[in-house]
């Protein structure tokens, strides 16, 4: 009898084994499953918010950005929605603010993906607004995913559901839109995690950086309206459509550009683009947007680095602080590090509002 109890409990044990193991290979070839579980518990990670239709800031497209003489930021959290209000950090912000400022001959377009109206209550999120708006060249303005993605090569991306399914939502429908923007209206795209130290009016009509010897980075673009640029805008597009992959966070952004540029160039390393031709294409050296690589973001934020900082950065149109690591740093007001001193000189209506720390 015990013999029997005990030969059973092993041939159970045994299937649960394998059905667990089944089960491991499933979620590993279809990621999206544990991906759409975490998006349920955590709807403010997910695109959710895209989808709702209350009422919201003024849509992009009813507005007619000059084609090739604007500045365009996107931010694609649901963080307004869920605040009930239109909401921005004083970071963001402050990208937004130097653009702005160094660049006064050019429109700057904030682009929210999440639907929020501007509710002055007294915050600080409210009086950094205020503070943006009071460049008469910054436009803070809605965008309607499924209306902007229609009739587009990235349609069927958004629609299937794909870039829902990402295992970096957000981050992957920011790539998406920085593209799609670029293709439509031409200009400059400009990650939220920046600070323009100098007129972009001065450098090229195509263009991007390398952050390393081997990449060209997504933070820092820009496309003519038209020929040239409008044509690799479309092609960036086109490899989002063929090859977008949710489990790369940065396939869809640096990958997309990377990949172009190896093409047109006829080289595989970034630095080696620099001095080529590339139809045109201008690839600028790290010092000019990514002085500081992201292995070192924390230099930023030493005051003992200060020094070093502004050196390394002595030929750069944008300082790049790379959020994705640098975001639980803060720094005090009054603290003489790199960052916070770029930050008093290019955003000063931003840093006059902030209250508790940059």
């Amino acid at each position: 009898m015990n013999i029997f109890w005990l030969q059973r409990k092993k041939c159970i044990n045994y299937l649960i084994c394998i059905s667990l193991l089944a089960l491991l290979v499933v979620l590993v070839q279809n990621y999206f499953i544990p991906t759409k579980v975490y998006h349920y518990l955590y709807p403010k990670e997910s695109l959710y918010c895209y989808r709702v239709c209350s009422n919201t800031l003024t849509d992009i497209s009813e507005e007619t950005p000059v084609k090739g003489k604007s500045i365009f930021f996107h931010e694609t959290s649901c963080n307004s929605f869920f605040n009930g209000k239109t909401t921005i950090t004083a970071r963001q912000a402050c990208a937004v603010e130097s653009a702005a400022k160094m660049n006064p001959g050019m429109g700057v377009y904030l682009l929210f993906t999440s639907p929020g109206r501007l509710k002055f209550e007294g915050d600080e999120s409210d009086d950094i607004l205020k503070a943006l708006l009071s460049y008469e060249n910054v436009k803070l303005l809605h965008v309607n995913f499924d209306e902007y993605t229609k009739g587009t090569p990235v349609e069927e991306l958004y629609r299937s559901g794909l870039l829902d399914d990402s295992g970096y939502a957000q981050s992957h429908a920011s790539d998406v839109l920085r593209y799609l923007t670029l293709w439509k209206y031409g200009g400059i795209y400009l990650d939220l995690d920046v600070i323009v130290v100098r007129s972009l009016e001065e450098l090229a009509y195509n263009y991007a950086g390398c952050e390393s010897d081997i990449n060209v980075a997504a933070g820092v673009m820009s496309f003519s309206p038209d020929g040239l640029g409008h044509q690799l805008a479309r092609t960036c597009l086109e490899d989002l459509r063929d090859h977008f992959d949710g489990r790369d966070w940065g396939n869809n952004g640096p990958g997309v550009i990377t990949r172009l540029l190896r093409r047109i160039c006829g080289t595989q390393q970034a630095k080696d683009m620099i001095t080529k031709d590339c139809q045109g294409f201008q690839v600028y050296p790290p010092d000019r947007f990514y002085a500081v690589p992201w292995t070192k973001w924390h230099m930023y934020f030493d005051e003992n680095a200060t020094r070093t900082v502004f050196n390394m950065s002595k030929n750069s149109y944008v300082v790049h602080v790379w959020n994705k690591h640098s975001q639980v740093e803060k720094l005090p007001l009054d603290s003489d590090a790199a960052y916070m001193v770029y930050a008093k000189k290019f955003c000063p209506r931003v840093v006059a509002q902030c209250r508790e720390g940059f």
